[in-house]
């Protein structure tokens, strides 16, 4: 087995360029954090993009940020830190859940690889995934041709958006060597307004009410009982909660807390978590931390209308033993499986409540080889993506068979 470990774009291209002129295939890879996610790797050799780093620009003034994709998400995080300013989508860190390490180790993930994943975080509905923040790419096909789409400006695309196309890819199209994501300021604080001991039925309506108010919420999710005492060294332990960030100035978000008082104060007794613990607690909605278990039980991140997940978890626990929590303005429901991934009832199940995409995130290797880990394709939209595929990768060189058996 080979292992490419270029430092430079043009070490990229070589890299590729050979494995085209041999047909041998690459699995593409930052710091492997995402490794347990999709099908086994089903090639020999790789391409360690962790020495391809470091920042190459940055403007707070302009908003804007580029780097390499090998560069490692938390100095990302802490340079735009010292400037009170964030990527607004919060990316999700799998390590913790996958096993791996968190917390600016080397394990915490690389800026390419928030990308290739299309990351995201409770905040999704209001401030979207990496692909609607990123504004170009460098980057290398499977075919061994280096191109560039977008720039380092909001409007600077005419045609077909390549940047977009690598969000979600998982490295199957094409290898992304550097990038330039939009920046945008941080709440200058944020505090979490909880409500205990709801059903899951009377948090839907609940946080509904919440989210249709003028309270601005920035986040919304429910944690059952059975998952409390897994966040925050258990400072929710003992309840199911309910949970709204708000998040801006100070005299703002405490108008607003005031105003969900007045709203949700009928549904039960009110608590208010301040700046530090909320963050932190957010942080282990987003890192999905209460099934961070380090087990390899069956973890699902599904995606559906956040006013059927109740129902469809309600349906499946007739079926299966399950766990499960609910990132409501993130649009997730996560699910954990005590030791089958009951696949044909997750997405029976997904179906019959309005659709959706349920991803295996989390699963035993063999498991992983045997079942569709990525949410089935409807025929026309898997056309287009074996042409784009075929534009791509036509050897299929990146990473073959990560997302679908070949």
């Amino acid at each position: 087995m080979t292992t490419f470990t270029p430092s430079t774009s043009a070490e990229v291209l070589d890299a590729v360029q050979w494995a085209v002129s041999e047909e041998a295939p690459l699995e593409v890879l930052g710091h492997g954090t995402k490794r347990g996610i999709g099908r086994p790797a089903q090639s020999e050799h790789a391409l360690d993009l962790s020495r391809l780093s470091g920042v190459t620009l940055y403007e707070p003034e302009e908003l804007v940020l580029s780097a390499r994709a090998g560069t490692p998400l938390a100095e990302i995080e802490a340079l735009l830190a010292e400037h009170g300013q964030e990527l607004a989508f919060e990316p999700m860190d799998y390590a913790p859940l996958l096993g791996g390490e968190a917390d600016g180790g080397r394990k915490s993930g690389t800026i390419g690889g928030v990308l290739a994943a299309n990351l995201a975080g409770p905040r999704r509905i209001k401030a979207g995934a990496a692909r609607d923040h990123i504004l170009g790419v460098h980057a290398v096909s499977g075919r061994g041709e280096a191109f560039k789409s977008g720039g380092r400006v909001v409007k600077n695309v005419t045609g077909y958006d390549l940047s977009k196309a690598m969000a979600g890819s998982w490295g199957t199209l094409a290898v992304v060597t550097d990038l330039t994501f939009k920046v945008l300021p941080a709440a200058q604080t944020e505090v979490t307004f909880a409500l205990r001991g709801l059903t899951e039925e009377a948090a839907a309506s609940a946080m509904a009410l919440a989210m249709g108010s003028s309270g601005e919420v920035a986040g919304a999710a429910h944690l059952p009982e059975s998952v409390t005492g897994r966040v925050i060294d258990g400072a929710l332990k003992g309840k199911g909660s309910t949970l709204f960030r708000l998040e801006g100035f100070g005299p703002s978000v405490a108008y607003r807390f005031d105003g969900l008082v007045r709203l949700l104060g009928e549904y039960g007794v009110v608590e208010r978590i301040e700046e530090p613990q909320s963050r932190l607690l957010w942080s282990e909605i987003r890192d999905c931390m209460p099934f961070a278990d380090g087990t390899r039980r069956p973890v699902w991140r599904v995606s559906m209308a956040p006013m059927a997940a109740h129902g469809m978890v309600m349906a499946l626990r007739m079926e299966a033993a399950v766990d499960a929590f609910y990132d409501w303005q993130g649009g997730l429901v996560w699910l954990r499986m005590e030791a089958d991934p009951e696949v044909e009832a997750v997405r029976r199940l997904l179906a019959q409540f309005g659709g959706g995409h349920a991803t295996l995130v989390r699963a035993a290797p063999a498991i992983r080889a045997a079942v569709p880990v990525f949410q089935p394709q409807p025929p026309a939209l898997a056309a287009l993506s074996a042409r784009l595929k075929e534009q791509f990768d036509p050897n299929g060189i990146l990473n073959p068979g990560r997302m679908a058996a070949t």
